[in-house]
């Protein structure tokens, strides 16, 4: 266990309650109930009239920071069969190309972000349609309103992008679906929310740290600097969410990637200063892979806590039935990535998906790792939502 790590924190009411000044466990625990509520408020605002009911020629998507992820998911999902091209924009300018015959798309929870702003605005005079998210009364709403796209409003109690992912990223989904860009809809949406449910109840606060996943896993990131592992392009997608979370919620530094690209350079890493095989010397290895190398006897309240070492977080995806050679390769690849990592005294973590559509296997991957980020900050005594630094920036950026 880490030295920093106070399992009993995520283990008591009163400490939650006193750490959580936001209450970011309850947020994250109305995903399911934020996919609802947007697919009502999609309707409402007539999500079927977005480009006129016509496909475009092209899908521009803008969003950044929280909101990120938004680009990311759509950009996955088009992939396999989309008609037409999907690309990701999240700062000014707009690319030359776009026009009246392309959608923009801009998601923004305040409404007054300035890349995805800027980007409707200029989408706008050039007569592209458009299909916002955000706040109601904003400058984005405003936006949309003069150049006649659709905007879909946000919930009430949303206040922070973070926690608010499926408030923003329901809508366009839901837009996309009705234009055939993507393999979505109310029915599809529906068991996204229902797995998000089944989550949020397995990784509630009032279940026990050895039988909860999400803090099960948050004491295993505790023990060192985490790598996030996705075994191809739908968790490589989960990972680099999950880098996010870690950084901006628990403030722990991470990387990821995604296989098989990233294979070599993550498992480069293994022989570096982070693992037991640093120093030109194989670890000397104890069975059940733990490292001899480490002192059982050392204290580290009077030693000092040990240097960091690297661990690593595999998110995998379930096997299809009947099993496709390239699900099998995937498979034999993120096994042997692992296996190289415990043979060099990396500490292991894997979360599988389970079955269903793509997104319901990504919304439970995230899910997991995003009440596993949040555990991770309250265990450290930190508040997830509240970061001095991040305060000071903003107040030194005017």
């Amino acid at each position: 266990m880490s030295p920093f790590f106070d399992e009993s924190r995520v283990d008591s009411d009163e400490a939650l309650t006193a750490l959580d000044s936001h209450q970011t466990l309850r947020a994250l625990a109305t995903s399911g109930a934020q996919v609802r509520e947007a697919v009502a408020l999609s309707e409402e605002a007539g999500i079927e009239r977005v480009a006129g009911g016509e496909r475009p020629r092209s899908v521009l998507v803008a969003s950044l920071g929280g909101s990120a992820v938004v680009c990311d998911v759509l950009e996955l999902l088009a992939e396999p069969g989309s008609p037409v091209p999907v690309s990701v924009r999240r700062n000014v300018p707009l690319p030359g190309w776009v026009g009246p015959l392309d959608l923009v798309i801009a998601v923004s929870l305040s409404g007054r972000a300035p890349g995805p702003l800027a980007l409707a605005a200029e989408a706008a005079r050039r007569g592209a349609s458009l299909l916002t998210v955000g706040a109601v009364d904003s400058p984005l709403a405003d936006v949309a309103a003069q150049a006649r796209g659709v905007h879909i409003g946000i919930g009430r109690g949303r206040s922070t992008s973070r926690t608010a992912l499926w408030t923003l990223l329901a809508p366009v989904l839901l837009g996309a679906g009705h234009l055939g860009i993507v393999d979505v809809d109310a029915r599809v949406l529906t068991q996204t929310a229902d797995r998000l449910d089944e989550v949020a109840e397995t990784c509630r606060p009032s279940s026990e740290s050895f039988v909860n996943p999400a803090k099960v896993l948050a004491a295993d990131l505790a023990e060192g600097v985490p790598v996030v592992l996705g075994d191809g392009p739908l968790n490589g997608v989960a990972a680099a969410r999950a880098t996010s979370m870690l950084a901006r919620t628990a403030r722990v530094p991470a990387t990821s990637g995604e296989l098989p690209d990233d294979a070599a350079q993550i498992v480069a890493c293994f022989d570096g200063p982070f693992t037991a095989a640093y120093s030109g010397g194989a670890p000397s290895m104890a069975a059940g892979g733990q490292d001899r190398g480490d002192d059982i006897f050392a204290d580290p309240f009077l030693d000092g806590p040990a240097a960091p070492r690297l661990s690593l977080l595999m998110l995998r995806d379930v096997l299809p039935d009947p099993l496709t050679r390239a699900a099998d390769e995937a498979r034999i690849l993120a096994e042997a990535v692992t296996t190289a990592a415990r043979e060099a005294g990396v500490r292991v973590s894997e979360v599988t998906a389970e079955p269903g559509h793509s997104l319901t296997r990504l919304a439970g991957q995230i899910a997991t790792t995003d009440f596993a980020a949040t555990y991770l900050a309250l265990g450290l005594g930190l508040d997830p939502a509240v970061s001095p630094h991040v305060a000071d920036l903003r107040g030194r950026t005017g």
